[in-house]
């Protein structure tokens, strides 16, 4: 994990609320498959913005390592990534 990677990831509204709402999707999301596959990356559109545009927050989140995927079908479904925020948020704290 790139620890500048997931500040730069995070600096954007939008990703910082895609994690919090990944946080506890239950409360979030209204989906048919059980969270624990993790959330179909079409309830984000939920944010209002295009399935694109929702793609590309996710694709960011996930390349800093905060968020990962898992493909099942057509759909992909979308966690966060327990480990890696704990590394950075430990990161943080040591720095600050």
């Amino acid at each position: 994990m790139n620890h500048e990677d997931a500040l730069k990831a995070i600096a954007h509204p939008v990703r910082l609320k895609f994690l919090e709402w990944l946080k506890e999707p239950d409360q979030h999301f209204n989906q048919a498959h059980p969270f624990t596959m993790g959330v179909c990356a079409h309830q984000f559109e939920i944010s209002g913005l295009s399935q694109s545009t929702v793609s590309s927050h996710l694709a960011a989140l996930q390349a800093a390592g905060l968020v990962r995927s898992r493909k099942v079908g057509q759909w992909n479904f979308y966690e966060r990534d327990e480990d890696n925020i704990a590394t950075f948020l430990a990161y943080l704290n040591q720095k600050l």
